[in-house]
């Protein structure tokens, strides 16, 4: 039986509660859920957000800092912590992990995009699921928001790098709506999404949260450039991360967006 890919997104407001802490038992409810996912025939790739929001938590700050020194420092401090906890995870589920860090630079040319597709091919070969993050102590992009956007861009490049059947984000609500949910509680969620014109884009406006820098924008923008290579992207709430496995039956827990290019082209 060939096996589906899949590229899996969760951000930092998934990953962590309001004060930066870890929020466990979420994580640990991913972890599980993936590995399922895993066993029954499914290479995955998780692509985490969330070392300096854990590193705001680690080191007791309530806010996230505006000086760059400061948030890379914090990435260095919550990365440590978050591989620890996956492997720790994954690991009770009898599955190994790998860490990959990438900079924008490392996908701009086609010989850069080989080496991560010959790296990562050889991890899912191994039966390893690799980890993929930006790597913010060096790489000041993402920290600034104006690059990868809370890593929503990278899982999508990184879908397209490795020719995925499907990318999947988490955030902190529950799809794309026609308005605000949270200033007009009778906003309507948009199940299926054909085609990701400029109307559509204009009803992702708003920023991410306190502890992450992405939004429903970064979402859309992800979802626009996996859906143009084919990729068929959902963007659903990671609250209950068991939600995945209903993404996986063709189910609409959140918003499906369906490519708008045949897969490989």
């Amino acid at each position: 039986m060939s096996r589906t890919r899949t590229v899996v997104k969760v951000g930092t407001s998934t990953l962590t509660y309001e004060n930066g802490k870890m929020n466990y038992r979420r994580v640990e409810a991913l972890c599980k859920t993936l590995c399922d996912l895993h066993n029954s025939g499914e290479d995955i790739l998780l692509v985490s957000s969330g070392a300096v929001g854990v590193g705001m938590g680690k080191t007791g700050l309530s806010r996230r800092p505006e000086d760059t020194r400061k948030k890379q420092a914090l990435a260095a401090i919550g990365q440590c912590e978050l591989m620890f906890m996956y492997d720790k995870l994954f690991g009770e589920y009898n599955h190994n992990i790998a860490q990959i860090l990438l900079t924008a630079d490392a996908v701009e040319s086609a010989h850069k995009r080989e080496n991560i597709l010959n790296t990562i091919e050889e991890l899912l070969e191994m039966d390893i699921i690799p980890i993929i993050n930006e790597n913010d102590t060096v790489a000041i992009d993402e920290i600034y928001g104006n690059n990868f956007g809370d890593n929503d861009m990278l899982s999508a490049i990184v879908a397209g790098v490795v020719n995925a059947d499907r990318l999947v984000i988490l955030t902190d609500i529950d799809g794309l709506y026609d308005e605000n949910p949270r200033v007009n509680p009778d906003a309507k969620k948009i199940d299926v999404v054909d085609f990701i014109s400029a109307d559509v884009l204009e009803m992702a406006a708003g920023s991410g949260s306190n502890r992450g820098t992405g939004g429903m924008i970064t979402k859309l923008q992800a979802a626009n450039y996996a859906t143009k290579r084919g990729i068929e992207t959902h963007v659903i709430n990671g609250s209950n991360p068991e939600n995945l496995y209903r993404s996986f039956e063709g189910q609409c827990p959140g918003t499906k967006f369906l490519a708008s290019t045949p897969k490989g082209e």
